[in-house]
């Protein structure tokens, strides 16, 4: 074992559990560094309260003088709470978070020092962050960011921190980040919504989309993770032979959480559940030192947010325990990567979940009119879909026997399968009184019990139903949940506008009721719809042929996904939907092109550096003590030392077979990366990369893995899988 191995080994085996101190039931603690409504009635004045409150629930404008009422009220809480600087939180196009601290004392003219904190730095700030990635929005040298203000998710301390959710434009108004095109999605899904559900229920007056993720993510020992440089520079191993024991016993799953990791995650909760991060559930995952956690159901903005700080806090809480924390995807070859699980519904402001069914008929027609609705948005739009989850770090896990395929299909189960086959064959135009009942009653009137009984679920399914809500399974772990969130509830007000317009012109020209009318809408998007839905196995070669009778696209790489943002059906869609412009779009497809781009190239540059600088030099040291343990037979037994060193001449041959072949694709890969950097246009530029550099990596990584089962432990210089992967 080499001395860095060791000494990083060894000092992993010197870490301990990190007692933590919970004061209190979690119920008292919940939301105690956030200024949410009930810091805001200790706070705010009855008219500053409501008019946050209109700000939120409509979207109506907060005048200025609430506003240094709000931020007055706010800069006093949060001093008292040890915060000694406030800054405006928001999440640009990197997919991360940013942020700039201002403290709150402001110098007057006689040299006297002043806490101050308006309504104006409230509400706007300009922190410029030019060097921002923005797609060519921002392209001259004098072009501003500003930062504005999000009443509808609270602001929030950490650390000694105020920080404000706010959205990242341009100069010009561009959306400069993910949270500004979601809350326009949001605020899309809900007017189309509310007119769709004011069918089955008056009082209805907004309807919310709600998310719940489940985040998954590894933890490997600090010391290990910093002598790997793939790990630290990439956030996975390039290399790396498979350990001897991986996931295949199952052991790992749902298995007693080690010690100190369960310190971790104590602590962890800790500290969300003063920052109002709901999360209940905890466990280990499939693959050795994987875990999952998951929070309670929110508003699909306050939970992109609290999804987003939740990352935010892992990496932080993880240093104090001396872990590092993966998020990347595939972090390890020959095991399970991670997901971000996003669970999608829709909410009205009267309780009811539009993706559940209910008590009466009448309600289950309800459920049904957005079930299908969702199938039939998902069914135009899945090429649409599909690009919201692409990343170059998400194309190693997408159909890789562990994470849905990269074909978008839904799963939604036997037993409902078999009432939208019934559904399709009623007859068109007036129902009869019999056809009613026989719908109402015999067919609509029993999805409580057939859902009470489903237990089908189908892991391969990238967007399956599963009770009361769909899960959208094929989001990386990494992703900022923002991208796929905005895509899906645009599409969603899309279609259920178009369905409310069907609905109103059969009830106006064909003087149909209302319900027959919402029966024969549903009838044909059942029909039209049924090439998405697929209720097998989304892995198998089968599927991938009947999908491509389907006509459904299978864009497994990156650059292939993004071709979609940008086709006149793509720029129709957010332009109607007053999400994003045509700039916007085409920015945003920039930017993860040069994203995909970037981690491709930095990816290709560390191959290089493990290669010459690591692998081959132990593999070469390796080799001549072999050559030197030879001569020395030789000298001791002369021309009979053959039978002697038979072993260790086939060991020489295999190592410089190896290391001719390392070196050679290792400077096919330069040479490809070299051609391709020259290119000046992004997409060309990316399926350069994708197709003419990256394969060249699994070839490097096959010769490195093959010397790394030949080469003495104690030379070789890399931190093992088993390592890695089982040293607690």
């Amino acid at each position: 074992m080499s001395k860095l191995r060791f000494n990083a080994i060894l000092d992993s085996q010197k870490r301990s559990s990190i007692p933590i101190e919970e004061k209190g039931r979690r119920s008292e603690q919940f939301g105690s560094n956030v200024f949410n409504e009930e810091r805001m009635l200790q706070h705010l004045t009855k008219d500053a309260l409501e008019s946050v409150k209109g700000a939120v629930v409509s979207g109506s404008k907060i005048d200025r003088k609430i506003a240094d009422q709000v931020a007055e009220a706010m800069k006093g809480w949060a001093i008292n709470m040890g915060a000694t600087h406030y800054t405006h939180w928001f999440q640009p196009l990197t997919g991360s978070t940013a942020e700039k601290h201002d403290a709150f004392f402001d110098l007057l003219p006689d040299g006297r020092v002043l806490e101050k904190f308006g309504g104006s730095q409230l509400v706007q700030q300009e922190p410029d962050a030019s060097s921002f990635p923005h797609g060519g929005i921002r392209n001259t040298f004098e072009a501003r960011g500003y930062t504005a203000w999000d009443p509808t998710s609270p602001a929030f301390i950490y650390g000694t921190t105020l920080c404000i959710p706010t959205i990242f434009v341009a100069y010009t108004g561009e959306a400069l980040d993910n949270k500004a095109p979601l809350l326009r999605a949001l605020h899309a899904v809900d007017h189309a919504a509310t007119a769709v559900a004011k069918y089955f229920d008056k009082n209805v007056r907004k309807v919310n989309a709600t998310l719940g993720w489940e985040q998954e993510y590894f933890l490997i020992d600090k010391s290990l993770a910093h002598s790997r440089p793939d790990i630290i520079l990439t956030g996975r191993t390039l290399v790396g032979l498979n350990a001897a024991k991986g996931q295949q016993l199952a052991d790992h799953y749902f298995g007693v959480i080690p010690s100190r990791v369960l310190s971790f995650m104590r602590h962890l909760e800790v500290e969300c559940t003063k920052l109002g991060i709901p999360v209940k559930t905890r466990h280990n995952e499939v693959a050795p030192n994987q875990f999952e956690l998951a929070p309670v159901f929110e508003e699909a903005n306050l939970a992109v947010d609290h999804n987003q700080l939740l990352m935010d806090v892992m990496e932080k809480v993880a240093e104090i325990h001396n872990f590092k924390v993966l998020f990347h995807e595939k972090p390890f070859e020959g095991i399970n990567g991670s997901g971000k699980h996003n669970n999608w519904s829709l909410a009205t402001d009267t309780g009811v979940n539009l993706l559940s069914p209910g008590s009466t008929p009448m309600k289950n027609l309800q459920f049904l009119t957005f079930f299908v609705n969702t199938i039939k948005a998902v069914d135009t739009y899945e090429e649409l879909l599909r690009s919201s989850i692409a990343s170059a770090s998400n194309d190693h896990r997408l159909g890789a026997n562990e994470a849905p395929p990269a074909i978008m299909s839904i799963f939604i189960g036997k037993q409902l399968s078999g009432v939208l086959d019934e559904l399709e064959g009623v007859s068109q135009g007036k129902l009869s009184p019999e056809e009613k009942t026989e719908l109402k009653l015999n067919v609509v009137g029993k999805i409580p019990e057939i859902l009470l009984d489903n237990t089908d679920r189908n892991r391969t399914s990238p967007f399956a139903f599963t009770g009361n809500k769909f899960e959208m399974r094929g989001v990386g772990s990494k992703t900022n949940c923002a991208k796929p969130m905005t895509i899906l509830n645009t599409i969603m007000a899309k279609q259920l506008l178009a369905f409310k317009k069907e609905v109103d012109n059969l009830i106006a020209s064909k003087n149909l009721k209302k319900d027959e009318a919402i029966f024969n809408v549903l009838r044909e998007y059942i029909k039209t719809s049924k090439k998405i839905r697929f209720e097998g196995d989304g892995y198998s070669s089968d599927w991938e042929k009947e999908a491509k009778k389907r006509k459904l696209s299978n864009k497994k790489t990156t650059p292939e996904a993004l071709q979609i943002l940008t086709s006149k059906e793509s720029l129709t869609l957010f332009k109607s939907m007053d999400v994003m412009s045509e700039v916007e779009v085409k920015a945003r497809q920039e930017v993860e092109l040069d994203t995909y781009i970037l981690n491709i190239q930095i990816e290709g540059r560390i191959f290089t550096e493990l290669v010459y600088n690591h692998i081959m030099p132990a593999a070469l040291e390796y080799q001549n003590s072999l050559i030197v343990n030879v001569t020395g037979l030789k000298d001791i037994y002369g021309p009979t030392h053959k039978k002697f060193a038979d072993g260790q001449l086939a060991i020489i041959k295999l190592i410089s077979e190896h290391v001719t072949e390392l070196k050679n694709k290792t400077d096919a890969m330069v040479d490809a990366r070299r051609k391709a950097n020259v290119m000046t246009d992004s997409k060309k530029k990316a399926y350069a990369y994708c197709d003419n550099v990256r394969p060249h990596f699994e070839e490097i990584r096959y010769h490195s893995d093959k010397l790394e089962r030949l080469v003495d432990d104690q030379l070789w210089p890399l931190t093992k899988y088993r390592e890695l992967l089982f040293v607690k």
